[in-house]
Order: structure tokens, then sequence, then C-alpha cells
């Protein structure tokens, strides 16, 4: 660690984009309060290019350059004359740019013109570009190779993420490559390439100044990456934990989990993980650095049949939201934390937010658990060991019954809910996501059938009101935000991962904040 308190020498490369010269320097002024080490002047970006444009910028900037004049054929914006374009990367290491990127398609051509009179200060990126797919690691070789022998002083690939799992071929090159080297992988499933090449030995990283401003796709913003990921804290011995779901990109684990690693000085970095087969992502990512996970929709079952152990009320459940490697034998344990999570929630509800009596308040009552899924499961049996009634609605009969059948329950199919009444005073427990965001005026049953509840819980907490409590509180029933159900089990979670225990209120203040922020 340097005296900054940074684990890592990677750079954050903020790329700059505009039409003007102007709006150039004042985004890169924004990049330097921002904390970028240094940033890519896009000029195939700028209007009526020319070089005195070019001049004006690097001269002004106040932090260091790397100039990037990017051709259609490789992804930019550039279609127009090739010697002009290779004329003005040749201006810019004139005027004492400190990097600038060539294509590998024209690296021999362009080093070997410059080869007697290169400025000793430029050092020269070769990149390649694929945005089709990830080749082999053996193929990642031997392109690092070819653009070695072109006489680059960095290397630069990327390539793009079908699956998760490809991202895990880039970051072996990067670990094991004895040349200055940036490997990124592109797309939403290769976000992480753009997080751990801080651990394993990335040049740099591209951080953009704000959401969706993005030279190239599946880039997280500077601030996510310091603020959120933790970026300068990421070393060689950073444990990985994360989130298993699909889709991922709206959890607000991560905004729970890093703040609380940090808090406590624990060396781990919490991250996105978009999986489409648990089985594959596990296999892939099996050195002892991946070390945890939890597990969301669609893959808690899934999860289950990879575990060498399963806790026995997971077992239960059938279902697990919690992976952890264990440091003696490797052995991957599984856990379900969802269910105490919110019955804890949902009992404290009922007891008025007060400490919950011996005997739980949901003893005898009528539990309607909405969706069979992992979530499903794990409310029913909650439900079920404290004493209450569990009722099972599905869209799919077939799966309600087959999990009511296991509880000594009852099943419905979601489109008997609304005519379900046999009593007042019930409870009411949506696992599915039904209401999420972006579908925010989507809910799993009418507003008149909830005047027979006592009590609504709702999992979904993008948005934190959702239609469902907010119609349930306008009839009257106490609501509990599916919020509560995320921290109850985040607490869990962290000390199964770390050991230590969770700092719970840094953890709700950080989830509370986020989900304030995503709301605006």
């Amino acid at each position: 660690m340097d005296k900054n308190g940074r684990r890592n020498l990677t750079l954050i490369c903020v790329p700059i984009m505009d039409e003007t010269v102007d709006q150039m320097l004042l985004q890169v002024k924004n990049a330097k309060e921002q904390g970028a080490d240094l940033v890519e002047l896009r000029i195939d970006f700028l209007k009526n290019f020319n070089e005195n444009d070019l001049e004006h910028l690097i001269k002004n900037s106040c932090l260091p350059t790397l100039v990037t004049f990017r051709p259609t054929w490789e992804g930019g914006q550039y279609d127009g004359d090739e010697s002009k374009r290779r004329s003005a990367l040749w201006r810019a290491m004139e005027l004492g740019a400190d990097y600038v990127d060539v294509e590998l398609k024209v690296a021999d051509e362009f080093l070997e013109s410059i080869s007697k009179n290169k400025p000793s200060k430029t050092a020269v990126i070769v990149s390649s570009h694929n945005y089709q797919s990830t080749p082999s690691v053996e193929e990642i070789g031997n392109l690092v190779s070819r653009i070695q022998a072109t006489g680059a002083d960095i290397v630069k690939i990327a390539t793009t993420a079908t699956d998760i799992t490809d991202c895990a071929r880039i970051l072996q090159v990067l670990a094991h490559s004895q040349v200055p080297i940036i490997g990124l992988v592109m797309g939403e499933k290769g976000l992480i390439s753009r997080i751990l090449c801080a651990k394993f030995g990335g040049y740099l990283t591209f951080g953009v100044l704000k959401q969706g401003a993005v030279s190239a796709p599946g880039q997280p913003t500077i601030r996510d990456l310091l603020d959120l990921y933790n970026f300068r804290l990421i070393g060689p011995d950073t444990k990985v934990f994360g989130i298993i779901g699909n889709p991922v990109g709206h959890s607000k684990s991560p905004h729970m989990y890093n703040p609380a690693f940090k808090s406590v000085g624990f060396d781990g970095v919490y991250v996105p993980l978009l999986v489409d087969n648990v089985p594959n992502f596990l296999r892939t990512y099996s050195s002892p650095d991946f070390v945890g996970y939890s597990v969301t929709l669609p893959h808690k079952m899934a999860a289950l049949e990879c575990c060498d152990e399963v806790d026995p009320i997971a077992k239960a459940i059938e279902a697990v939201n919690c992976l952890v490697k264990k440091p003696r034998d490797g052995k991957q344990a599984g856990y379900n934390f969802d269910y105490v999570g919110a019955i804890e929630a949902i009992e404290e509800g009922l007891q008025d937010g007060g400490s919950v009596a011996p005997v739980s308040p949901l003893a005898g009552k009528l539990f309607v658990v909405v969706g069979a899924g992992g979530a499903g499961k794990a409310l029913a049996y909650g439900g079920k060991a404290k004493g209450a009634r569990v009722v099972i609605a599905n869209r799919t009969l077939e799966s309600a019954v087959n999990l009511a059948s296991k509880l000594d329950g009852e099943a419905l199919s979601l489109d008997e809910l609304d005519n379900f009444a046999p009593e007042d005073g019930m409870i009411l427990v949506n696992t599915t996501s039904v209401g999420m965001k972006p579908k925010i005026n989507e809910t799993p049953i009418s507003k008149k059938a909830l005047r027979y509840y006592a009590l609504v819980f709702d999992a979904v907490y993008a948005p934190k009101l959702t239609r469902l409590l907010r119609e349930a509180q306008e009839e009257g029933a106490i609501i509990v935000y599916g919020t509560e159900m995320l921290a109850n089990q985040a607490f869990r979670q962290f000390e199964q991962f770390t050991g230590l225990p969770a700092p719970k209120e840094l953890m709700r203040e950080a989830l509370a904040k986020s989900i304030e922020k995503s709301a605006q």
C-alpha cells in the first residue's frame, strides 16, 4: 500500500468525448476533480478537427493525456483520410502526449515510420478490439505476442463477453503477462474485468464521467470505481465476492457490502455477476481468490445443486441464497438466509417494531405466499416454522401444489388469489418480481382483495414502495418493505463471508442511500 492508501498501480482513465475542444477541456477538469489519473482524448468525436485543436487540448489538459483517433473500422467515429489520421497521432506525440493509441491493423507501418524520431515521452499503446467474442487463452496469448512484435510500449486487448466466464481468460492473461497490458472485456457481462484488472495487474481501466456516456460497452463510472468498488484498495490479495443473478444490474448488494468491507478493514470486493449458468461460472472461477456469493433470481435452486455441503434449513427449503467456499478444503457450502431476513421483519411489523415475543405473532395466522421459487420456498418454510398456516399462490398451479404439499398447506393459482378471503387478518408475502422496476405499475393482487390482510410484505425493493405496498397501506394493512429482508439477510451473509460482526447501521444507511439515489 502506498502513502495514499493505494494497493494497486492500475490507472483510471476517463474517456473524453465531445464535439468541441472547450467542452472536452471542461470534461478533463471534471475528470481530475473526480479522481482520474489520466484522460483519453477521443479526437475522432471532434467536429471539423484540425491539428490546432490537438495542440490546444494537450497543452491545456490538467491531466496526463492518451490521444486516440479511432477509425470506424475499429469501432470509432472517424471515416476520413487515413494519412491525416496517422499524421494527427504523430503530431500528438510531438506535442507531448503521454500516450497514443494505434490499432494493430496499422501499427507495424505506423511504428516503422516513426522509429527514428519517436519522442521518448510518449508511450505507444497498440490495441486490438474484438466486438464479437473473447478468444481462447492461447489465441489471446498469440495476440499479445503479435502486438509486442510491432514494438508497442503497452499492449491493449479489448474483447466482448458473451458469457461472464469470458472474463476469466482475460484476467488469466493479465496475471501472467510480463509486459504492460490493458486487458478488458466489453459488455455488461464483462464488467468484472474492468474492476478486477486492479487485482490481476492490468495497466489501466476506463471509468466514465456519467452513466451511459461510454466509449465502449460496459464501462462503469469513475465514481462507481472509486466509491462503490473501492478500486484503489483492490490488490493481489483482495478476495472476490459478488451477487449471482440474471438480471443483476439493479442489485443494491454491492452498495452494502463494499462500504462494510472497508469499514472493518477487510480486504474484499463485492461485484455484480450476470450469470447464465451457475455450474459453469463456479467451475471457471474456482481459484481461492473467489470466495463467496449471494444468489438471487433465477439461480437459487441451481446453486443448491452445486454445493458440496448444504445447511439443513437450505436443504429443506431446496434453495440457497449464499455460497461460501470453505478455506480448509475449498468445498462449496450453501445457506439460505432469505427466510430469516424476511420473517424477522414481518414479526417486527406485527409487533409494531418491538422485540418479538417468545411465541411468534405468526403462530396460527394464515400466511399467503405469492410465488413458488427460491424466495417463495424460503418464506413458506419460515412461516410454517413459526406456526403459521401456509397458502401458496403461483402462476403455475402445479408448482404451488408441490410446495404446499410439503408444508401441509393449500395451493392456489394467481387467478384465484383475488377471491381468496376465508378470514380477515391474513399475512400476504410477495416473493415474485411483479412490481419491480421498470414495471412498477404491476401488482400480483387487486387492491380490493388487500382489505383482508393485516400485513403485506413485498420482497421487491426497487422501488421501495411498490404498488402492492402502497395499495395495501391505503387499505389499512401494515406494510413491510423488501429492504428489511435484504438488510437482515445481508448481515448474516457478511458474517459468513468475513467471520466478523456485520456493521449493521452502516449497511442499512448505505442501502437507504442507494435506493434514494436510484429513485431520483
